[in-house]
């Protein structure tokens, strides 16, 4: 167990000093980026590790494998995320035990969040997922679609839309990488500065950006990255 999660600290550590660095680099605000430690097919020792250095967002994709480590981890003040794909069955799931949700895209979905959130808990945050290269068979909503999508679920009482995630396909070098980022930018702001049927969000969310790509993505506003095997290695990694 101790080889299991010795790493873990040290390699936070390091994520830490690169969003600090990208941050500075680009003129953002200190502080301004928040890492959401992806921790999916992550032991729960591994959690507990990260969480003791500090860490207490954790982003999970398979519902069944998260309430496994939230029973684990239940004595700690963990901010659960959901970043995987949204199935209809898993809805009360998501709804009753995460804090956010990132991969909205779906209204039959967004509809049952809204109306299986538990009335105790506050409303289920949630970021609209964006398939920013249109790739068949990738989860997300076209660009063209997100703005009425987002007007179909503002009245929804127990889902609080905050923002846009993207998960685009992976570019060679840094150039290529900030462009997808930028278009997911520039599409929260149209969005956010324009009044569809008396409906204004304010979308203050960007969720993007992982290992390989979290300094382009910083680059071009990110809010949240969302990073893992560089946090805990790989499984059978210390």
């Amino acid at each position: 167990m101790i080889r299991l999660t010795q790493g873990v600290p040290a390699r936070l550590a390091a994520v830490r000093a690169r969003i600090r660095a990208a941050e500075d680099r680009f003129g953002r605000e200190p502080g301004s980026v928040a890492l959401l430690a992806v921790s999916k097919k992550q032991e729960a020792a591994k959690l507990r590790a990260a969480f003791a250095a500090g860490q207490t967002a954790f982003g999970e994709s398979y519902a069944q494998e998260a309430a496994e480590k939230m029973g684990a981890l239940e004595t700690l003040r963990v901010q659960w995320h959901f970043i995987g794909r949204i199935q209809g069955n898993k809805t009360r799931q998501i709804a009753e035990r995460f804090d956010w949700v990132h991969s909205l895209c779906d209204l039959k979905h967004a509809r049952r969040l809204s109306e299986q959130r538990p009335a105790q808990l506050p409303p289920l945050t949630a970021c609209v997922q964006v398939n920013l290269d249109l790739e068949p068979g990738r989860a997300g909503l076209p660009p063209a679609q997100v703005a009425d999508f987002i007007t179909a679920c503002a009245g929804l009482p127990r889902l609080k839309l905050v923002g846009l995630m993207a998960l685009p396909a992976p570019r060679e070098d840094e150039a290529a990488r900030r462009r997808p980022f930028r278009a997911l930018r520039l599409l929260r702001d149209r969005i956010a500065t324009g009044d569809r049927a008396g409906v204004t969000l304010p979308l203050p969310v960007l969720s993007m950006g992982m290992s390989a790509d979290l300094e382009a993505a910083i680059a071009e506003g990110a809010t949240i990255v969302r990073v893992g095997t560089a946090v805990f290695g790989s499984r059978d990694d210390g």
